[in-house]
């Protein structure tokens, strides 16, 4: 176990390595769950492929062309053994512009040709609309085609967490498959993929919304039996416009995306390489473990406040909560101060944070809100500077 003083040093030490965050001192990037910012080492990654050996992958015979297309390949074998799959040889990645593409590929090339007339699949409704829309749209497509298809709606308990209790009593012999998400977005909860496996048995596929998964907490493959993994790069400290779907081929035909694929986002996959380098390097148990503890600093201070409601789980609002569920995420709002508004203050004050609805799907949350996003690169001098300032709105307001 690291104790508290040797985690600040190491914490210290990865900081150092953003330009942007050493670079604006005075500034509090709180948006992680927007985009994560990049290290010296995906930025000189990039800048050395495309000084060196920039090149199209799969279209040429000269040395920098099959350099590319190397970079690419072990790029896809790099992602398998960051998410510890367990069968390489069987599964496949396919790199993409980010989770959206990913989810719709998944749901169009694929989950539209299982499905059956009088099929079902289970789905969110109150994550993010990128994983709540897709199986929506297939369904609909194969409706148009004359498959009937009904789509269940996966339960949520009282701390948005999915419902757990309920789901074994929505699946039946005629599930094929089942999306959830693996850190909610707005509430920042751990949603327990490994429960809902157990609830849909060994036959029913998984597909995994992992975007804010990837880079703040472990994910291993192996362990939580899902089909497909899909996420964006940019999230995870890579460039954007990249990102990927990590398929099993256990359960169903070989995932293939329809279609040509073009040319690739090179640049963006050296750089998605280069980022699972450095999470490895810097060790996702441990940025899991800091930014779980800076979101228990804020929500403890926040809870005390009056004037403020936060959203997710309210039985882990205390730091000294036995389980604390929110990873590097803390949604709120201000009982008087409307959430658009509230942003603009805080970014007059050098805090960067997300203020609206933050992209959920119909059963979502109405009323915009305030997300504090963290990552590594966040420190506790910058959670009570917040505190400080929401203290003083607490009292004003």
């Amino acid at each position: 176990m690291i104790d508290v003083d040797e985690l600040r040093a190491w914490q210290e030490g990865l900081r150092e390595q953003f330009p942007i965050i050493v670079g604006n001192p005075g500034t509090a990037y709180l948006d992680s769950a927007a985009t994560a910012q990049k290290p010296q080492a995906v930025l000189d990654a990039v800048i050395s492929y495309l000084t060196s050996e920039n090149a199209n992958a799969g279209r040429g015979t000269y040395p920098w062309a099959n350099r590319t297309t190397a970079l690419v390949e072990a790029a896809g074998q790099r992602l398998r053994n960051f998410l510890g799959d367990p069968d390489p040889d069987r599964s496949g990645v396919h790199f993409v512009s980010g989770a959206t593409e990913g989810l719709r590929l998944v749901a169009r090339d694929w989950l539209t040709r299982h499905l059956r007339d009088g099929d079902e699949i289970i789905v969110p409704a109150a994550d993010h609309q990128a994983n709540a829309l897709p199986w929506r749209e297939a369904v609909g497509q194969l409706a148009r085609e004359g498959v009937a298809v009904r789509i269940v709606e996966l339960p949520y308990d009282a701390a948005h967490d999915y419902d757990h209790r309920a789901l074994p009593a929505l699946v039946t012999d005629r599930t094929r498959f089942i999306a959830a998400t693996h850190v909610h977005h707005v509430y920042g909860g751990d949603m327990n993929i490994h429960r809902i496996r157990a609830a849909a048995g060994p036959d029913v596929a998984i597909c995994l919304d992992a975007a804010q998964g990837i880079g703040h907490l472990p994910l291993s493959v192996a362990d939580l039996d899902v089909d497909f993994v899909v996420f964006s790069g940019h999230k995870a400290m890579a460039l954007p416009g990249t990102g990927a779907i990590w398929a099993a081929n256990r359960r169903g035909a070989r995932f293939t995306p329809g279609g040509w694929a073009g040319t690739p986002n090179t640049s963006g996959i050296v750089s998605l390489a280069a980022a699972l380098d450095w999470l490895d390097k810097a060790g996702v148990e441990r940025i899991a473990r800091w930014t779980v503890g800076l979101g228990a600093r804020l929500t403890d201070a926040l809870w005390r406040l009056p004037a403020y409601e936060v959203l997710g789980c309210q039985r882990s609002l205390a730091a000294d909560s036995p389980v604390q569920q929110r990873h590097g995420i803390v949604t709120f709002r201000h009982r008087r101060i409307g959430s658009n508004d509230l942003g603009f203050i805080l970014a007059a004050e050098g805090f960067l944070v997300r203020a609206d609805g933050h992209c959920q799907a119909e059963k979502g949350e109405k009323t915009a809100s305030v997300r504090v996003s963290l990552h590594a690169y966040n420190t506790e001098e910058e959670v009570d500077r917040l505190v400080e300032l929401l203290t003083r709105l607490d009292a004003e307001g």
